[in-house]
């Protein structure tokens, strides 16, 4: 059976619809449900049924997927033990990641690889923590950087393996002149009568924070839905929003702003996952290494150190 169909299966198998499947793959729709029936010939048995606008796998399709599933684990070993005999780091790593821990512990970590290996080449795509770990299952990213709202304990990804990295804890964003400024930290229902400046480019994210406002017992009144953490900066250094943001973006708010915890603690931990049957790649190891590394100089402007290895615990959505 041909190996690109097999893996376009299993992306069915995971995304649910054929367009789906064609975006995750750089296909068309066409190409996609062409492929799948070129599949259904070779195996001799319908592998997928029409269920309104998407499809649904048979018995026959699920049991292929699972072996595409283990056909791909052994590729990645197959790949990961090739050049650990090597014994060199070189080659193309992708790595997935949301913005706010991406621009403290990757720059620095790929200024440090790029001089350690000149002949590792890496991919950054920014993707939410959700997406990043499709885009490992899709095996279109080698290494995502995650929270623990989106990955939970690790349940349901047992193909994957977690290093935590920094434990971070969202903040208010004041304007510098609030009455609530100078405070030690400030509760969500402080903030109720205000304006809300809403980073809306993760859509996890702004339901979190909405959440958290529901739970305190009111609905925040939203002047801006901004795509970006630059305008609800802008706004809230204006006088015209608060706002609520990771405590990774402490290095980044704008003078006339105040960065104020909140109080109860809205934690979550940021960790780095990547497919357990590539643990021992050598490029793999080399960017996990430094990645944890830059993690470690973070202090407490980033946040606390997770540092170990494992599954992370219950955290949120990214920003």
């Amino acid at each position: 059976m041909d190996f690109t169909r097999l893996r376009s299966l299993r992306e069915l198998s995971v995304r649910g619809t054929m367009a789906a499947v064609a975006e995750a793959l750089c296909l068309t729709p066409s190409a996609v449900s062409q492929q799948i029936a070129q599949l259904e010939d070779e195996a001799g048995a319908p592998l997928v049924e029409r269920r309104g606008r998407g499809v649904r796998l048979t018995p026959a399709g699920a049991l292929l997927a699972r072996h595409a599933d283990r056909v791909l684990a052994v590729l990645g070993e197959a790949r990961a033990g090739l050049a650990e005999l090597r014994r060199e780091v070189a080659g193309e790593l992708r790595i997935a990641a949301f913005a706010s821990a991406a621009a403290l512990l990757l720059p620095q970590a790929l200024v440090a690889l790029r001089r350690a290996h000149p002949r590792l080449e890496l991919v950054i795509s920014e993707l939410e923590p959700a997406e990043g770990l499709a885009a490992l299952g899709a095996w279109q990213a080698d290494l995502a950087l995650v929270d623990d709202w989106s990955a939970a304990d690790g349940a349901g990804h047992p193909s994957l393996e977690f290093s935590a990295l920094v434990d971070d804890r969202l903040c208010a964003l004041l304007p510098a002149g609030h009455g609530l400024a100078s405070r030690a930290a400030v509760s969500l229902s402080e903030l109720e009568a205000e304006s809300w400046a809403l980073d809306s480019s993760s859509s996890a994210y702004a339901e979190f924070v909405l959440a958290q406002c529901r739970r305190a017992g009111f609905e925040p009144r939203v002047n801006a839905r901004c795509r970006g953490f630059e305008m609800v900066a802008a706004l809230v250094g204006a006088g015209c929003s608060v706002a609520v943001i990771p405590g990774l973006r402490r290095r980044q708010t704008p003078p006339a702003t105040a960065l104020v915890p909140l109080a109860p603690e809205l934690p979550r931990r940021i960790s780095i996952a990547w497919r357990r049957s590539e643990g021992r790649h050598p490029a793999l190891l080399a960017v996990l290494a430094q990645v944890q590394a830059s993690a470690r100089t973070l202090g407490p402007e980033g946040g606390s150190q997770g540092g170990s290895t494992g599954r992370p615990r219950r955290a949120g959505p990214r920003t």
